[in-house]
C-alpha cells in the first residue's frame, strides 16, 4: 500500500512538472482495495483494471521501472511509452490491461472467465470497476451472462463516491451497488474499502466459490479518493472538510496503527519497510528517466487507434 501511494505522488509531481502528457488518474486513499483483493488471489490468476489503474498492477506484481517508463513515455515501459497511464497492461503477471473507456474491464474480464472455464485452467479473473460504471448497460449483461454460465469471476466495485463529478445518489437508485447481485442470483457483499484485512476476507471467500464451479459474486468495495477525479478536476464539487473526513480514515495508517497495537509489527520495522520503498521509487524513476524515448522510425508500431 505504501509502495502505491508513493509511487502515485511521485506520479502528481511528475504531471505537475509537465513530464507525463495525457492525462492520470490518482487512486491515492483507496490502495487497500487493490492490496487486499489482489493478496486474495494466486500469481497466475487474472485481472482487469480501470482509468485508474496503478495501484492494480503494483499489487499483481507490476515493477515500478517499467511503469514509471510507460508514464513516461520511454521506450523500456509495458507498452513501450504507447500506452500511458490509463493502457497499462502486463500480461505475463496476469494484467489483462487498464482501461480508459468506463467499464471497459467488466466484458473483458467475463471472457477471460470462460476462457479458463472453457479450458478448465482452475484460474479466477478479478474485474476492477468504479461507481460509475455500474450504470453501463454492459455492466448488467456481463454479471447476467457470468452467473448463467457460472463463470470465475470476481466482480469488484471500487466506490469512491464520486463518477466524475457526480455523487453516486445521484447516479445510482440503489443505497448499496452490491445489492444489484440479487438481479443476477450471486452473492453481493459490502465491505470497507479502507480496510485490507476487511477486503482480503470477502474477496477470498468470493474467489474459492469462484473456483469450486459456483460461479460469479459482486464485491462493492466502499473507499474514496483523495485527488480531484483525473488532473484536469478542480474538486469544486465537494468540501475541504469531506476530504479530510476521509483522510483520517486512511488505509495505510489504520493497517499501521492495527500491526503495531497487535504487535505483529514493530515502529522500526514498519519505518524499516517504508525507506525500502523510498529508494525502489527513487532507482525505478532513475532507470526511467535514462531510458530512450521512442524512435520517430517506428513510433506507429503496435498502435491501433
Amino acid at each position: 500500500m505504501y509502495e502505491i501511494r508513493l509511487f502515485e505522488q511521485e506520479v502528481d509531481r511528475l504531471f505537475k512538472a509537465n513530464m507525463i502528457w495525457g492525462t492520470c488518474h490518482l487512486s491515492i486513499g483507496e490502495e487497500a482495495t487493490a492490496v487486499g483483493a489482489i493478496a486474495a488471489i494466486k500469481e497466475d490468476d487474472m485481472i482487469t483494471s480501470t482509468h485508474r489503474g496503478h495501484g492494480h498492477c503494483i499489487a499483481k506484481g507490476g515493477k515500478l521501472p517499467l511503469m514509471f517508463a510507460e508514464l513516461l513515455g520511454r521506450e523500456t515501459g509495458y507498452c513501450k511509452g504507447r500506452g500511458g497511464s490509463m493502457h497499462i497492461a502486463d500480461i505475463e503477471s496476469g494484467n489483462l490491461g487498464a482501461n480508459g473507456i468506463v467499464g471497459g474491464g467488466i466484458p473483458i474480464a467475463t471472457g477471460a472467465a470462460l476462457a479458463s472455464k472453457l479450458k478448465r485452467d482452475n484460474k479466477v479473473t478479478l474485474c476492477f470497476f468504479g461507481d460509475g460504471a455500474n450504470n453501463q448497460g454492459v455492466f448488467h449483461e456481463s454479471l447476467n451472462i457470468a452467473s448463467l454460465w457460472k463463470l470465475p469471476v470476481v466482480y469488484i466495485c471500487e466506490n469512491n463516491v464520486y463518477g466524475m463529478s457526480l455523487h453516486v445518489s445521484k447516479s445510482t437508485a440503489v443505497a448499496n451497488i452490491a445489492d444489484r447481485a440479487a438481479a443476477y442470483s450471486m452473492p453481493g457483499i459490502v465491505v470497507d474499502g479502507n480496510d485490507v484485512e476487511e477486503v482480503y476476507n470477502a474477496v477470498k471467500e468470493a474467489v474459492e466459490r469462484a473456483r469450486r464451479g459456483e460461479g460469479p459474486s459482486l464485491i462493492e468495495a466502499k473507499t474514496y479518493r483523495w485527488l480531484g477525479h483525473s488532473k484536469s478536476d478542480a474538486n469544486l464539487y465537494r468540501t475541504k472538510e469531506e476530504i479530510e473526513s476521509w483522510k483520517l480514515k486512511c488505509p495505510i495508517k489504520r493497517y499501521k496503527e492495527k500491526l503495531i497495537m497487535e504487535n505483529i509489527a514493530t515502529i522500526e520495522e514498519i519505518e524499516s519497510i517504508e525507506k525500502e520503498v523510498v529508494k525502489d521509487i527513487e532507482e525505478a524513476l532513475k532507470f526511467a528517466m535514462e531510458s530512450p524515448e521512442p524512435s520517430i522510425d517506428d513510433i506507429e508500431s503496435d498502435v491501433y487507434a
